[in-house]
């Protein structure tokens, strides 16, 4: 009985040590399988380390920006075009992260966890995904951002569909430079990267935007007071400079104007944690996604900052950082009465379903009115009209002073005709002034998409 009972506890030890073993087996397959399938050793996908064999990749209109034929992944017929959507679509060989032949690439094969890549080898060919984005659009961008690195995005902030999408440098995928990884010229620095999506930059006067929704919530007479500009502002531990001397203005005049003085006085008062919380509350600190893509976060702490370092904060300065689809969803907020439609890049195809309009709440629409009305007499009284012709404008530049070189030149924006939802951000990297660099740029896009 004993040898029998001894038996009995080996063969549960070799049932329990069997059954842990296929557990994790099946827990390692679950966890690993879309990776393995997608190694660059998978000729069904790769040849060279490239992939080659997926769907068909479509923007807005229906022209190919992307497809396989004859086992060969090729581009748009335009050259323009594949270097305006480079970074939306992506390389072949996963250099760009958050392009579509990386993003979307277990729908554009056809990839499933329970027949892995079957229906490519089967097929051919994979399934198609149709982009928001608008290719022509984006070509207005690029070429409105010349030879300049930058980024440009355009949405409409009701529907959240991304219409343009550019980030430079960028290159041909078709004939992808040789000195790219050898350069030393700077030419190509960040040329991998969607400045758009994953870049943050100093947000210069653009943040003022932010200060102010800041006083309108916390501020109970903010719209009584006059700030005196004599050319800086006296914190009680150091100076912020202003761009000019403005004398007595009011609120309002201090947006148009971008007196440093008067909102680093505001910032002041608002003190670290008000100032923390709008910016928060309009997605600062926090990371939002685009189908999936995760967006880099803006960035704010004013976990150790004195009275100075609040002021020069409050204009956009210090260690303030912001991303350019972040800083677009806050402009949709505004046009749309204070929550607007998060960012979507993917619009219609066989393998995605059509993702539900969500919405980012970001203030009252009472704050969002007053804001709007602000930005909008920015146009009307401070950059001129004529700069946006029929465009019904309402904005705000921005020109940040950066370590190495000239300020990065910003414009925030949107419509706010009935017709043109649409939001815009514009950076150019070292471009100098935001009216002069950004903003022209910005309506040049616009009225594009206006047509």
């Amino acid at each position: 009985m004993k040898g029998i009972a001894r038996r009995s506890k080996l063969m549960l030890i070799f049932t329990a040590a069997f059954l842990a073993g296929v557990i994790v087996l099946v827990s390692t397959f679950v966890i690993n399988a879309q990776d393995w399938a997608f190694k660059r050793a998978n000729l069904h996908i790769y040849s060279s380390g490239q992939i080659v064999s997926a769907g068909k990749i479509f923007d807005r209109n229906g022209k190919v920006l992307a497809q396989t034929v004859d086992g060969e992944r090729e581009y748009s017929d335009s050259k323009t075009v594949r270097r305006a959507t480079l970074h939306a679509v992506g390389d072949l060989e996963g250099f760009i992260a958050t392009g579509a032949h990386t993003t979307f690439r277990s729908e554009l094969t056809g990839y499933s966890f329970f027949n892995g890549v079957y229906d490519l080898k089967k097929n051919g060919a994979g399934n198609d995904i149709t982009l928001t984005i608008d290719s022509d659009l984006c070509t207005t961008a690029l070429n409105a951002l010349g030879n300049r690195k930058g980024a440009v995005g355009v949405y409409n902030y009701k529907t959240g569909e991304i219409l343009c999408m550019v980030s430079t440098p960028t290159y041909d995928p078709e004939n992808k430079p040789d000195d790219i990884d050898s350069d030393t010229s700077g030419k190509y620095d960040g040329i991998y990267l969607n400045r758009f999506l994953s870049g943050v930059f100093t947000p210069g006067s653009t943040f003022k935007v932010v200060t102010a929704i800041s006083a309108i919530e916390n501020i109970a007479d903010i719209n009584l007071r006059t700030f005196k500009c004599n050319g800086s502002y006296q914190t009680s531990t150091g100076e912020v400079r202003c761009n000019g001397v403005h004398g007595n203005i009011n609120f309002g005049q201090a947006l148009s104007k971008s007196c440093n003085s008067a909102f680093a006085c505001i910032a002041e008062e608002l003190g670290n944690e008000k100032l923390t919380q709008t910016a928060e509350q309009l997605g600062f600190n926090q990371r939002i996604t685009v189908d999936g893509v995760k967006v880099t976060k803006s960035f704010l702490d004013l976990s150790e900052a004195v009275s100075v370092d609040r002021g020069w904060a409050g204009i956009g300065q210090y260690t303030t950082l912001a991303n350019p689809c972040q800083m677009m969803t806050v402009m949709g907020a505004i046009a749309n009465g204070g929550s607007a439609a998060t960012p979507k890049i993917i619009k219609e195809d066989n393998a995605l379903s059509s993702i539900a309009v969500q919405k980012l709440e970001y203030m009252s629409s009472d704050t969002a009115n007053t804001i709007a009305k602000m930005m909008r007499d920015n146009v009307l009284n401070q950059y001129g009209e004529w700069r946006f012709p029929e465009l019904e404008f309402a904005g705000k530049t921005g020109t940040a002073e950066v370590a190495d070189g000239d300020p990065h030149s910003w414009f925030v924006g949107f419509s706010q005709r009935e017709d043109l939802p649409l939001a815009v951000v514009v950076v150019v990297e070292n471009g100098g002034e935001g009216i002069s660099a950004a903003a022209p740029i910005a309506n040049k896009v616009m009225q594009a998409a206006a047509k």
